[in-house]
């Protein structure tokens, strides 16, 4: 890292800063225990500024020592998080928690801890994530990534050393150990895959040349048109996506650019994001969420430009269909010479039983698999094999994508930064700047199918599979079938920065986890190749939703951060609006005010069509009518396909607002009505209460309310809440908002920016941060971000410590 001038002296003028902003509380007996007052000389440390909600403000004088203590902080909220991660990534997961337990799925798609650990043992044995880190830059992680990862384990390691636990998930657990920098960084590794090699962990780890000659003989190709349909149900990203959206100056009331970031992700587990405030004076500083585990800000801004993520439409991985040697099914013929596969032989220790020894089956493109997921085999015969291509399996670069992003000063500098790291796995990236720019580019790493190499080389499977998911399955058996590269990729296999689609300073750029193609309605992308996204295709609900919103927040203009947070938790639900009153008339039609049940049970609805009549199309905790909607659509859409549904189809001249118009002749409609009905009265629900009665978390002995609704409900804030009819209704989340942002400028040295972490800090109960956030989230408040200096020192409870490695 290069040293600026006058770098130092500004770091000592911070230290002092807050130094003198300390309370006098802070300096409890409390306090000391647990801080030490002076870090070593010869140690790494860090000192760390706690203001409201728990959050860290990280002040070092260089990345080993933030990295130092972002490990440390990020300890002391998560710890029994992190170190079950630690034991996935190191393939432990059998030997403490039993080989049939089932992990919570935050680093890779493994249904059981024993084919997790095959895999990540696989990973370990080979030295796969060592390697990359002793690539050069810009193919592999520089000195300051690398130093980032050393002081993040450090840190982590100092706080296990240094506290005692008090989070029951993991109180006096034997597998919370110290960790490596190797640990944190197969940990990135991990992140990287999920969507190719993670995704298919299973499949890998199952595996087996065929034994017998039966096998050998068993059919090598899955029917196409259901592999089709799970192909595309493969990459479905309803479960875990976001929205985000960019203004340009030309939509804002000052002529400066605005983000509103909203990523929906996991509530519980290792894929939650933690928020923080990295600086090293002169060098460095940045604000935002970071995913658990990661030694930098994954979505934030900084004192210039904002940014976001959503989970792209690119497909990460395809397959090669290998030919088969007859007389050894474990060597295929590449260009008619035979190569052997590589056996990776991997011993996995399991408690209560032996230890367990498989084979895994690696190519020239990559493992073999037996599966994409349950519902695509790709059964393994004496005649044809299937290999996974992962471009991302040779990626250790979002760090370093993350730290351009922090130091840019612009959103050009934000493209920059992506074309010269092409670090991105599986997201899309919008950022505005304070200058008034707007920007939405899909630049990620994918392996480089073109149309035409998948219509030259597409096996029959592949030719079902392509058009309708983008998953490539290419006839392995020739060379020049292998994925090219681009003299502008940073390594081969992989498209370069000049194929990305780019959006720039379009009056508006937003995603909400659809393709490229209408990042802006007005100015529609065209001409990537098919592996990036659909173009033409039907939107999702919640995407139509967006673009109908933010279109109209641009043609109004005049935007500021307070319309940001409007749109936020204004909890309008697009199917709401689309069907709710022609449900209510026909609901209203019904003979004698009954619907049959699928039970076939006559059912009296008539309470039911005054409350959807009466419901505002919302999904605040206060909506009344919301509940009795959520629960018919979910049950209406789960048995009525979308030509039933609908009396105007899709069509790509008018995609945000097609199709449209209710069926409401189609037999679903009334028995889905009738079916909610009964639910609500079973569980002993009122057909008009507030959906904040009854979709709720639990933290404590307290019920804390949920403002937003499912992925086809079509509302912004969105949340996936579990339902428990027995517990009075929605008792959990699964996935949804999470780390949320609004930021603008307003021509002083420091953003107009408005955060928050929707499930908080920590997960530990008895942390004062387990459920502060979320209290906020349930009333549609923000935190203000204290971003600069004299902000983090008039923190009402500013806390600060010095952390290091010896106390």
């Amino acid at each position: 890292m290069r040293i600026r001038p006058g770098r130092f002296v500004v770091l000592a003028v911070a230290l002092l800063t807050a130094s003198a902003a300390l309370p006098a509380t802070a300096a409890n007996g409390q306090e000391r225990q647990h801080s030490p007052s002076h870090p070593s000389s010869g140690g790494l440390s860090a000192v760390i500024r706690y203001t409201e909600y728990g959050i860290p403000h990280i002040l070092a004088k260089n990345y080993a020592d933030l990295g130092f203590g972002t490990g440390w902080a990020q300890a002391a909220d998560q710890v029994c998080t992190l170190a079950d991660g630690f034991v996935t990534v190191r393939g432990e997961r059998s030997r403490f928690f039993g080989p049939d337990a089932q992990p919570d799925g935050s680093l890779s798609s493994a249904d059981e801890n024993l084919s997790s650990d095959l895999y990540f043992r696989g990973v370990r044995a080979t030295g796969t994530v060592e390697k990359l880190l002793a690539e050069p830059a810009p193919r592999g992680p520089s000195r300051d990534s690398k130093d980032l990862m050393r002081g993040w384990a450090a840190g982590y390691n100092a706080w296990l050393a240094q506290h005692r636990i008090t989070d029951p998930a993991c109180r006096g657990a034997s597998w919370v150990r110290p960790v490596t920098a190797v640990d944190v960084a197969a940990r990135t590794f991990a992140l990287a895959v999920l969507g190719g090699q993670g995704r298919a962990v299973d499949g890998i780890t199952a595996a087996r040349p065929p034994a017998t000659p039966a096998a050998r003989t068993a059919v090598a190709i899955p029917d196409a048109r259901s592999a089709a349909r799970a192909a595309q149900k493969l990459f479905d990203t309803a479960d875990m996506g976001s929205n985000a959206v960019a203004f340009s100056g030309a939509t804002t009331a000052n002529g400066r650019g605005l983000l509103l970031g909203n990523p929906h992700y996991p509530w519980q587990g290792g894929r939650r994001f933690w928020q923080s405030q990295q600086t090293i004076p002169g060098e460095l500083n940045v604000a935002g969420g970071a995913l658990l585990g990661s030694t930098t800000v994954s979505i934030g801004h900084n004192a210039r430009v904002a940014w976001s993520h959503t989970v792209a439409t690119g497909v990460t991985l395809n397959l090669h269909q290998l030919t088969l040697d007859p007389a050894d099914p474990t060597t295929y013929l590449v260009d008619g010479k035979p190569e052997r596969m590589t056996r990776r032989t991997v011993t996995v220790e399991a408690r209560g039983g032996p230890p367990v020894t498989r084979t895994q089956w690696w190519t020239r493109y990559g493992p073999v698999v037996a599966s994409l997921g349950a519902g695509l085999p790709l059964p393994w015969t004496s005649t044809t094999a299937y290999a996974l291509n992962d471009p991302n399996a040779e990626n250790l670069r979002a760090p370093d994508t993350a730290l351009g992003f922090g130091r840019a000063r612009g959103t050009e500098d934000v493209l920059t930064t992506l074309r010269r790291t092409q670090g991105l796995p599986w997201i899309n990236t919008i950022a505005a700047d304070s200058g008034g720019h707007s920007l939405f580019t899909q630049s990620q790493v994918l392996p480089r199918i073109t149309d035409e190499l998948a219509q030259r080389c597409s096996t029959v499977l592949g030719k079902a599979l392509y058009p309708s998911s983008g998953i490539a399955v290419l006839d392995g058996s020739r060379g020049d079938c292998a994925p090219g590269s681009d003299p502008d990729a940073v390594q081969p296999g992989i498209f370069g920065p000049a194929k990305m689609p780019v959006l720039k300073d379009a009056p508006y750029a937003e995603n909400s986890n659809d393709s490229a193609w209408l990042a802006n309605t007005d100015r529609p992308l065209t001409g990537y190749e098919r592996v990036f996204g659909s173009i033409g295709s039907p939107l999702s609900t919640r995407a139509r939703g967006a673009k109908t919103d933010v279109s109209a927040m641009a043609a109004k203009g005049e935007l500021t951060v307070r319309d940001l947070q409007a749109q936020q938790f204004a909890n309008r639900a697009t199917s709401g609006d689309l069907i709710a009153d022609d449900t209510a008339r026909a609901c209203a039609a019904l003979p004698g005010g009954t619907a049959t049940g699928s039970d076939g049970r006559a059912v009296d609805v008539g309470e039911a069509c005054g409350v959807l009549k009466a419901w505002d199309h919302s999904m605040k905790t206060g909506s009344r009518g919301a509940l009795l909607f959520d629960r018919f659509w979910r049950r209406l859409t789960a048995v009525t396909a979308p030509a039933q549904l609908w009396k105007v189809p899709f069509s790509a001249a008018d995609p945000v607002h097609t199709p449209n118009t209710l069926n409401t002749e189609a037999p679903g409609v009334a028995t889905a009505l009738a079916d909610a009905v009964s639910e609500l009265r079973a569980a002993g629900i009122a057909l008009d209460a507030t959906l904040g009665a009854h979709q709720v978390v639990v933290r404590g002995d307290r019920r804390i309310p949920v403002p937003g609704g499912t992925e086809s409900l079509g509302v912004w804030n969105k949340v996936e809440p579990v339902w428990d009819a027995t517990a009075g209704g929605y008792t959990e989340v699964t996935t949804g908002s999470s780390y949320i942002q609004a930021v603008g400028w307003d021509g002083g040295r420091c953003p107009v920016a408005r955060t928050l972490l929707t499930y908080s800090q920590s997960s530990n109960p008895n942390s004062p941060h387990f459920s502060d956030q979320t209290r906020l989230f349930s009333e549609g408040k923000w935190v203000t971000s204290r971003f600069c200096e004299k902000d983090i020192a008039s923190s009402p409870g500013l806390r600060v410590i010095r952390v290091g490695e010896h106390r």
